[in-house]
């Protein structure tokens, strides 16, 4: 950014924030009012537009104040004490934030959020003893550290005297935290402090600069863990600190036993073995490694007692737990406590859900709205991985030889030097700008990548140097052809053209670099120390997936298998805020991940929905957990958590739920099997009254209503298909039918699917009813053993709106604009309103019949290898789909049985990577 379009925009965004009716004309009215000062003549139009539309998005980004569920016991304090409390690091961070440009909505909703948060600590002046577990639930890298800095703030103001910040279990990410802790809270480089050849007076740094006094003591620093030698160099006793005392340390068994033996030595009270002063401790990535497992790994066991005991040493103790995924903290049982080790950390006094602001690039706006129903249509951010076969299989051995890279691999790296040719085009040269590659759990697969990657880009540098300044250089230097190409199919139309693309590549492939992020690498991420607009591709494993962040990641590579939900979740550092270069984001993954995605962020919008109704109906954190067990994704999550301890029963409610079959099974028999259970259920259908006359003529196929149960439940009955997908095991199903057959449950609506009729579509005749059946495609590795596995852009069997047939027209539009109202005011005043898809939930909600879907599906071959190709039924297989509607009787569920053998077979193992176990 030039120096005059950044001084305009220092000038400007003050005048934009004082206004309380801007509008998009009204900023510019200022932009172009402050541009006829001599002082702005050099701004452009194109800049000053950019200007105009940055601060709109900025000033029109809303957060809202989430929802909390707390026990009946919770009593606030925080309003009365207010008087008393000296607000000095609070106001020193809000200056920080605001100096950083951050929205002054998402500020204000920052500070009343830590208030809430705060109130549901226990108050440090209150004499005890006592205790607090909570947790806070974000999403992935929408600003987690910084509402926790902004409590820690906070804490230290109203009298906390310890705070432990656990961050992550690898080096890198702590060192990370500690950054942001240092510039949020400390105020002071506390990596210059610990270089003993530093004679300076300390730097002041972040929130230092506003105000450097009564600076809080560091006993870690960026160079550093803690150390129980160097502490008790230090005034050994926190008691003796007139200032907070601050950590941030590792999730590590041997740190933290240093942790909880110095603070037994110095700093328990005379003649007691307790600490008095009052500690918070902050639980990042609390989903990980600090959960009990009893089944053999040991060391995570380990940690979740250590962090139990370090709790259990203060009379005053508050725990805090942040997680975007949660599901493993919610099976902590409630119950458990231990002599030494004191009570598990499952979060009984408070849950706390927060709302991402509506800038967030997340796992809706990528997956689920980004990624068109439309085969033919190319979703927004996304690229398929198709090509990586035997270069770089997914699955491949320690000791696996890479000599090339895929193809696709490739023009990841020609897409984000081309992205970052254009963010400085569009003034943003001064930031950094990252791509990442997560395709190997093994740090010696990810050092060939590294080389591999490294030896590519001076390939390109050559090319370019040589040949850049041609005009027509792209028709015979085949590296700047391919370049081109990439340019063509991925950035034409993102404001700059080839010939601005052509004069910036070379400053942007000479300065970028290559760096493995990993246990074995000595090197790692700086964007501190190389300075300002770094050009980065980042290469690591389980490092590249757990809180830590990559600056400015325009364009990132997943090649993963893991299915399970907080593991793939996690993976997800392409979340985020994108400002003014969300357009050019990309990410290459294989087809089935970008449908999990999906299904998990779904799923987790579910989690926060819930949240918020069992705030309304002032439900415990108990009740909450009960709820989120129950729901029908907690079988994956159970999964994860139980497996190995044999057979488990896991109680389901199936209330306000959609399940279909997406697993089949490719036996023959077992095909033929069910397609007699359909030929059944229409001859029954038919003995009954419902005949293809007597059906309606909807979207998505022929709709019959007013149906028995008993004609959904002998069809259920004859169906086989459990073992390939669990939820729609029909033991289970049909037992929570039945119990609600009486009431909720007798009258049911019957969609039979097919296509509308068209010049290239043929019907079948089955049992008189004419049905053109939809296509589907199939995931090549499942059929491999046996399984009809749906893929696609979503692996879902329905369409989106299915859930909608049966509704009245009236109802359907009313819910429609609610859901509108509700986007909209979630976007008010965004430069970006988005595309709006309605979810199949809000239709769910209002239905009062439960509707069976049945599916003839016809299954496509052309994308299949030869052999896997002939192995497709070329007859339509038969699936279904059930949407239940709200039950008066949420609280009821139903049994579904584990077995851990074959859920290993259809889920796989937990992706544990190397490089996690050498750091």
């Amino acid at each position: 950014m030039s120096e005059a379009l950044e001084l305009l925009e220092e000038t400007v965004s003050p005048m934009v924030l004082r206004e309380k009716d801007r509008t998009a004309a009204s900023i510019r009215a200022m932009i172009d009012q402050m541009r006829a000062l001599p002082m702005f003549g050099e701004v452009s139009d194109e800049q000053a537009e950019r200007l105009a539309r940055l601060l709109e998005e900025r000033n029109g980004i809303y957060m809202g104040v989430g929802a909390i569920v707390d026990t009946p016991e919770f009593r606030p304090w925080l309003h009365e004490a207010r008087a008393h409390i000296d607000p000095h690091y609070w106001s020193r961070y809000k200056k920080l934030l605001q100096s950083k440009r951050l929205p002054a909505d998402v500020i204000t909703s920052t500070d009343t959020i830590t208030d809430s948060i705060l109130d549901r600590m226990g108050n440090p002046e209150e004499p005890g003893p006592w205790d607090r577990k909570g947790m806070v639930v974000g999403h992935v890298q929408s600003g987690k550290t910084q509402n926790y800095t902004g409590l820690i703030c906070k804490a230290a103001d109203a009298g906390y005297r310890l705070i432990v910040v656990i961050a992550g279990i690898h080096n890198n990410l702590r060192n990370q935290t500690q950054m942001r802790i240092d510039e949020g809270f400390v105020g002071r480089d506390t990596g210059r402090l610990e270089k003993k050849e530093t004679k300076d007076r300390p730097r002041a740094i972040g929130v230092g600069k506003f105000d450097d006094r009564k600076a809080p003591v560091s006993l870690t620093t960026t160079l550093k863990d803690f150390n129980r030698a160097t502490a008790t160099t230090n005034t050994s006793q926190i008691a003796s600190y007139a200032v907070p005392v601050v950590l941030v340390i590792k999730k590590n068994s041997a740190t933290l036993a240093n942790l909880v033996d110095w603070l037994k030595e110095h700093s328990t009270a005379h003649g007691s073995d307790m600490v008095d002063q009052p500690m918070l401790l902050i639980d990042d990535e609390a989903d990980n490694a600090s959960i009990d497992i009893k089944y053999g790994k040991g060391e995570t066991s380990r940690i979740n007692g250590q962090i139990r005991e370090l709790l259990a040493l203060f009379r005053r103790s508050c725990y805090v737990g942040y997680t975007a995924t949660p599901f493993a903290n919610i099976f902590i049982d409630p119950d458990t406590d231990d002599e030494v080790k004191g009570q598990d950390l499952f979060p009984r006094h408070f849950i706390f859900g927060l709302d991402a602001p509506t800038n967030y690039f997340g796992a809706r706006k990528v997956f689920i709205d980004g990624i068109p129903d439309e085969e033919e249509v190319r979703p927004d951010h996304i690229r398929y991985i198709g090509d990586n076969g035997d270069v770089l299989p997914v699955k491949h051995k320690i000791d696996h030889v890479l000599t090339a890279l895929p193809d696709s691999m490739l023009d990841a790296l020609r897409s984000f030097l081309i992205a970052r040719v254009i963010r400085n085009v569009r003034g943003q040269a001064g930031q950094h700008a990252s791509m990442l590659v997560n395709a190997s759990r093994f740090t010696g697969v990810q050092g060939l990548i590294r080389n591999r990657l490294h030896e590519k880009l001076k390939e390109i540098e050559d090319a370019v140097r040589v040949d850049g300044g041609r005009a027509d250089a792209a028709e015979y230097n085949a590296e700047i052809g391919e370049i081109r190409r990439c340019w063509e199919e991925e950035y034409a139309g993102a404001g700059a053209t080839w010939e601005q693309v052509c004069e910036g590549l070379l400053p942007v492939i000479a300065s970028a670099q290559v760096v493995a992020v990993n246990a074995a690498s000595s090197a790692g991420l700086d964007y501190e120390g190389g300075g300002a607009g770094q050009t980065v591709i980042a290469v690591g494993g389980f490092s590249l997936s757990r809180g830590l962040t990559l600056e400015g990641l325009t364009v990132s590579y997943f090649l993963r298998s893991s299915v399970m939900y907080d593991t793939l979740m996690q993976m997800g550092r392409w979340f985020g805020y994108r400002p003014d270069y969300e357009d050019l984001c990309r990410i290459w993954m294989p087809q089935e991940a970008a449908s999990w995605y999906a299904h998990i962020g779904e799923a987790t919008e579910e989690l926060q929905l819930e949240l918020k109704r069992m705030q309304q109906s002032n439900a415990t954190p108990e009740q909450f957990g009960l709820a989120v067990r129950s729901h029908p994704s907690a079988l994956m999550v159970t999964a994860r958590n139980k497996m190995g301890a044999g057979q488990k029963q896991v109680m389901v409610g199936l209330s306000n739920s959609f399940i279909e079959t997406v697993k089949l099974s490719a036996a023959p028999r077992t095909l033929q099997l069910n397609r007699g259970a359909r030929d059944q259920l229409l001859k029954d259908l038919a003995s009954d009254g419902h005949t293809p006359d007597s059906a309606e003529k909807v979207a998505g196929g022929h709709l019959l209503r007013d149906v028995s149960w008993q004609h959904v439940d002998a069809f259920l009955r004859s169906f086989e298909n459990e073992r390939e997908s669990v939820l729609t095991d029909t033991r289970p199903v049909r037992k929570y039918i039945s119990e609600r057959a009486q009431d909720e449950l007798g009258a049911w609506d019957i969609l039979i699917a097919s296509l509308q009729p068209g010049a290239d579509r043929t019907a079948n005749d089955i049992e008189g009813w004419s049905i053109i059946p939809p296509q589907r495609s199939l995931g090549e590795q499942e059929l491999k053993r046996g399984v009809l596995a749906i893929s696609g852009k979503k692996a879902r069997l329905s369409s989106r709106g299915v859930e909608k047939v049966g509704l009245a027209p009236e109802v359907a539009e009313l819910v429609e604009t609610a859901y509108e109202r509700e986007e909209l005011a979630k976007k008010e005043g965004a430069a970006d309103r988005g595309r709006l898809n309605y979810p199949d939930r809000i239709y769910r909600a209002k239905r009062s019949r439960p509707l069976l879907v049945l599916y003839n599906i016809s299954l496509k071959s052309g994308d299949l290898p030869g052999e896997l190709a002939a192995s497709v039924p070329t007859e339509p297989v038969v699936a279904w789909a059930l949407s239940f509607p709200i039950s008066a009787r949420p609280d009821r569920k139903v049994e579904y049985i584990l077995n851990p053998v074959a859920l290993r077979e259809l889920f796989g193992d937990d992706d544990a990577d190397e490089d996690s176990l050498d750091d």
